[in-house]
């Protein structure tokens, strides 16, 4: 991997990951654009960690209250009522889907998930899918003629059995084009979360679990060489200073727009790419990038 590839690709990631548009398929769909080798699975979840340290910096208040209020409760049963201690437990059992999914299908993950197809299939569909949540919501939102507006639950309520819901679509990210953001904050908005509630609790379950993965290839690539270093951590960190921005941006933007343009972006981009792949001109597969 060249510097400039590892620019671009940094700054994918960091535009990308917290979108609903999936920041692995748009990795893996740069790389085959632009006929680089795939940047692959471990170049992923390294530049990933660049981008869950933007999370930990933006939500840092949130965190270190999450993790006092957590730790304590482990001593005082007084605590084990209080809303942030419940959180940092939230946090912990939405975390287990993925674990367990991404230990068991490490090898799918790494290999036939990364099928050019396979993305674009689920970039149309999990689109879809948030078109038809992010139109509920706006119902419930807005009401109607004969309907009062419905009030939509926020972190508050958010318990053991909605947060294993949470945690089973964040696991869905595992394959490219499905989008973490994109299936946990849908997920959310079918069992009538508020959108930022939806988003924050999103951006919260993703921390443990990128930064477990990003430790887990930086282990197993500190004994081979399938990593090119230099490059990766310029990528990693381009995508901390991009994936902030767009944390920020994106925060923002829900609290009163809708998801729409990115359902259509989705949809428009799957359908180009089996186009292209049917016609020849993109190869569904690509060999992944040895240095």
């Amino acid at each position: 991997m060249s510097w400039f590839e590892s620019l671009v690709l940094g700054l994918v990631q960091g535009l990308t990951e917290f979108l609903p548009v999936s920041s692995s398929a748009h990795l893996r769909l740069t790389a085959a654009f632009s006929g680089w080798e795939d940047p692959g699975a471990a170049f992923t979840a390294i530049t990933q960690i660049g981008t869950e340290t933007a999370v930990l910096l933006y939500f840092r208040k949130d965190i270190g209250r999450i993790v006092s209020a957590w730790c304590r409760s482990l001593f005082s049963k007084a605590m084990r009522r209080d809303h942030d201690a419940q959180m940092g437990w939230l946090v912990i059992v939405g975390s287990i889907p993925i674990g367990v999914l991404g230990v068991t299908l490490k090898d799918q993950i790494e290999g036939p998930f990364r099928d050019l197809r396979v993305t674009a299939t689920m970039l149309i569909a999990v689109g879809l899918v948030i078109g038809i949540a992010d139109r509920l919501a706006a119902r419930d939102e807005s009401g109607g003629r004969h309907r009062a507006p419905k009030q939509r639950k926020s972190l508050e309520n958010l318990g053991v059995k909605d947060g294993l819901i949470f945690g089973l679509c964040q696991a869905c990210a595992l394959i490219p084009g499905v989008s973490r953001s994109g299936a946990t904050i849908s997920g959310g908005l079918f069992m009538g979360y508020r959108r930022e509630a939806a988003a924050r609790y999103s951006f919260l379950l993703a921390i443990p679990a990128v930064l477990a993965s990003g430790a887990f290839e930086v282990k197993d690539s500190l004994r081979g060489s399938q990593v090119a270093w230099g490059p990766t951590l310029l990528a990693t960190l381009i995508a901390f200073a991009s994936g902030y921005a767009v944390i920020a941006w994106f925060m923002k933007w829900i609290s009163h727009k809708s998801f729409m343009p990115f359902v259509w972006y989705r949809v428009a981009l799957g359908i180009v790419i089996i186009a292209l792949v049917t016609a020849g001109v993109l190869s569904p597969h690509a060999a992944e990038s040895a240095s």
